[in-house]
């Protein structure tokens, strides 16, 4: 009789995932859609759902429970501390959850890998400790150029600046593989002597994300749409006094959530500028939105240098969508945006944002979107070509094989591929669905 392999057991830890909705969950519900059938029996620990930003209307309550959720994988839970937006409030409840996750990670049975993915350093820590005691391969995933991201930050000062330092650095050393979802800062990391990094960008899937008509030709105001946190590495301060800047020949809609959101409202009330403010929005909301826009706005300060290693996941989205882009972004954000051949960069200065949207407001021709940006997401950045990017790099870890650092999904021609039913299949790198009405589209 012929023996069937067990699924390969993998344990992903995350300060956010499912009901909630957030970055870690958008990216790893999409990859552990194509990872389960691949072979992988994927597990999280986690925080209980916060209420907010959740799409289900009731938690499943205090902590220390176990879910199963949507696509079959398990969820454990721990509790979490509160639900403070202050920098010692998020502190104090990472510390919190990750001393609980490492004590619920000892009960949660036997795993042939330990992922965390970060920017939790505390989180980071626990996942590095559990893999030592459990005896099996971690592997890190940087979503955030940390260190570098909390000296830009000054997250710390005097001697702990160099603690975290020591504390991320080993880290990153000491596992048996880093992930980043940039290029520029795997190099970096390699540059500092980090043996085994690979990156796995993020990105959309792409046939759940549709294709909209281009805005009309006319119109008697330019609808300018931000989708995303409202903190401090955005700077949004900036979109609001150019929207005072224009006038009346636009509006400037933030959706969204974050730390400096009761700063920009009293900011935009004292400019009286044309911008209109609205709670986060989920799954077919948030096309309906883009469909409504003229221009997305993609933004990032320029004055921290971790930046040019960050793309701002809504690039790819924004991208596959078909709208034209208002990117405030340097480095490799700013050259994905340019290969892809779609938007306009332009500096954070509010009267270099405030000339640009004046000029669409000028020359309407300018938002009509070419088909080249969902074409490059589909060559690089959709979630079959990359779950099957992660699958390989994660059975290379378990076989003690080294990680080869270029990612796959960036190389030209054809790749293998996954679909939800398990099935790899070849696929010429070009093609892409187009949906000319709305999709049934989740966060997840």
């Amino acid at each position: 009789m012929q023996h069937t392999p067990r699924p390969l057991r993998l344990l992903v830890l995350t300060h956010s995932y499912w009901p909630e909705h957030s970055p870690p969950q958008r990216r790893w519900s999409s990859l552990t859609r194509y990872l389960v059938p691949a072979g992988w029996d994927v597990s999280f620990l986690a925080p209980a759902p916060r209420f907010h930003g959740t799409a289900e209307a009731a938690p499943e309550g205090p902590g220390w429970g176990r879910a199963r959720g949507p696509l079959g994988e398990t969820i454990h839970r721990v509790p979490y501390l509160s639900r403070a937006h202050g920098r010692l409030g998020k502190l104090a409840d990472q510390l919190f959850t990750a001393a609980a996750s490492a004590v619920r990670g000892l009960s949660t049975g036997p795993f042939d890998v330990i992922l965390v993915t970060a920017p939790s350093l505390p989180l980071m820590v626990a996942g590095w400790l559990l893999a030592r005691l459990k005896g099996v391969p971690f592997v890190v995933e940087m979503r955030d150029a940390w260190p570098n991201l909390a000296e830009d930050a000054n997250l710390v000062r005097h001697g702990g600046k160099s603690l975290i330092n020591r504390v991320v650095e080993h880290v990153q050393d000491h596992a048996d593989l880093v992930v980043t979802v940039t290029e520029g800062f795997a190099r970096t990391l390699r540059e500092r002597g980090v043996r085994n990094v690979t990156t796995v960008r993020n990105g959309v899937v792409l046939e759940r994300t549709p294709r909209l008509l281009p805005p009309p030709p006319s119109r008697e105001r330019l609808e300018v749409l931000y989708l995303g946190n409202h903190g401090e590495s955005q700077r949004l301060e900036h979109l609001v006094e150019a929207a005072a800047l224009v006038g009346d020949g636009m509006r400037l809609t933030l959706v969204g959530q974050g730390s400096r959101k009761p700063a920009l409202e009293e900011l935009a009330a004292r400019l009286d500028a044309p911008v209109r403010f609205l709670p986060p929005e989920y799954g077919r909301a948030v096309f309906e939105r883009y469909a409504e826009s003229d221009t997305v706005v993609v933004s990032l300060r320029d004055d921290w240098k971790s930046f040019e290693d960050t793309i701002p996941s809504k690039t790819y989205e924004a991208l596959s969508v078909g709208r034209h882009i208002t990117a405030i972004v340097r480095g490799e954000a700013a050259r994905v945006l340019a290969a892809a051949g779609e938007g306009d960069v332009v500096e954070g200065r509010p009267a270099d944002i405030a000339r640009l949207w004046r000029g669409l407001i000028a020359d309407r021709t300018r938002l009509r979107q070419r088909s080249s940006g969902r074409a490059w997401v589909a060559a690089h950045a959709d979630y079959p070509d990359l779950a099957a990017r992660y699958d390989g790099v994660l059975r290379d870890v378990l076989a003690g094989r080294p990680v080869h650092a270029q990612p796959a999904a960036t190389v030209p021609g054809t790749a293998h591929r996954m679909s939800p039913a398990g099935d790899i299949r070849g696929r010429s790198r070009g093609s892409a669905p187009e949906h000319r009405k709305m999709g049934d589209h989740h966060a997840a």
